[in-house]
């Protein structure tokens, strides 16, 4: 049943629906669990890919490159604590989230690439050659350029909820091409910063999946395509569950996306907490890749973010 109708006069042919499931916290994709989907997880992150070789060859790498090596320790030890200094935030900022301040220290932006591309393209267009040594060492040497000192000024913030995100679409959403349960993805369209803190970084990577898909019939039957947001990458490398609620709504309303070049002719419309999706009344369901909404967090959530004393442009 639907709870409220925001109507527009441009394009009056044309009606979409975007809402979100709040229920669906889960994440883009699952964390590794295994000792070798971990190794795979962390090589991609460090490297851009599964290395080959023996197994204890490929460890030492890894430690070598990002970790002290505990030769003692078991396999699966050695594996966890080179996971964990990668991706997890619980004892301090991990590499990715280190990576990512550098990053955006140095270009305003944070890239999906590997870590090794990410310093070395650092190292190209600041001294237009490439370091020698650890990783550990280039990215000491990166945070002093970036932000004069090793000590990167992270630190951990709550995202409250309904914080509002502007993302554009990556992928093209057609009633007549995509299928249930194919990935959309997208990305956060412009900073997002709270109280001097960056969140957000534009161009980080947002993911949901179609949980619904008809395609427009005779008699001016509706197409209709069901998406559901599910969470985009904080600038701590942080899954975020996302939601379309009121704000996110609203801010469309008042800034008039819904009838602007983006999305021309939608209305926005439904309840929170029901499965929503696009609809076209007698249309097929055509939006090009960059297509820009708002969605909104969820609930509360804690983790890094990166002191840059600046607003967003949402805010501002």
């Amino acid at each position: 049943m639907l709870k409220k109708l925001f109507s527009r006069t441009l394009c009056a042919l044309v009606a979409a629906m975007f809402i979100m499931d709040t229920m669906s916290l889960s994440l883009a994709f699952a964390a590794p669990t295994t000792m070798q989907e971990k190794l795979v997880a962390t090589e991609k992150a460090a490297y851009g890919s599964e290395q080959t070789g023996a197994l204890l060859d490929r460890i030492s790498k890894l430690e070598k490159d990002f970790a002290k090596s505990n030769p003692n320790a078991s396999v699966m030890n050695r594996v966890d604590t080179v996971y964990e200094k990668m991706f997890m935030n619980d004892l301090g900022p991990s590499f990715v989230t280190q990576m990512n301040a550098i990053e955006y220290g140095v270009t305003q932006r944070v890239s999906m690439k590997s870590i090794q591309e990410r310093i070395t393209d650092m190292e190209m267009t600041l001294a237009g050659k490439p370091s020698e040594g650890s990783y550990l060492a280039r990215i000491d040497a990166l945070a002093g350029y970036a932000f004069g000192s090793e000590t990167l000024p992270l630190e951990v913030v709550t995202i409250p909820a309904n914080t509002l995100v502007k993302v554009a679409t990556v992928t093209p959403i057609n009633a007549k091409t995509i299928k249930k349960d194919d990935q959309v993805e997208y990305q956060a369209a412009e900073d997002v910063i709270e109280n001097g803190m960056l969140l957000f970084a534009k161009g980080t990577p947002g993911y949901g999946n179609v949980t619904d898909v008809d395609q427009a019939g005779n008699f001016g039957r509706d197409a209709k395509v069901e998406i559901d947001f599910k969470n985009i990458r904080a600038v701590d490398g942080t899954d975020v569950p996302m939601m379309l609620g009121e704000e996110a709504k609203a801010k469309m309303e008042s800034t008039a996306m819904a009838a602007g070049a983006s999305l021309a002719g939608i209305i926005v419309l439904g309840p929170i907490g029901a499965i929503g999706g696009l609809f076209v009344r007698g249309k097929n369901i055509d939006l090009p890749a960059g297509t820009e909404l708002y969605i909104q967090t969820s609930a509360p959530m804690s983790l890094y973010g990166l002191r840059v004393g600046e607003k967003s442009a949402a805010e501002k």
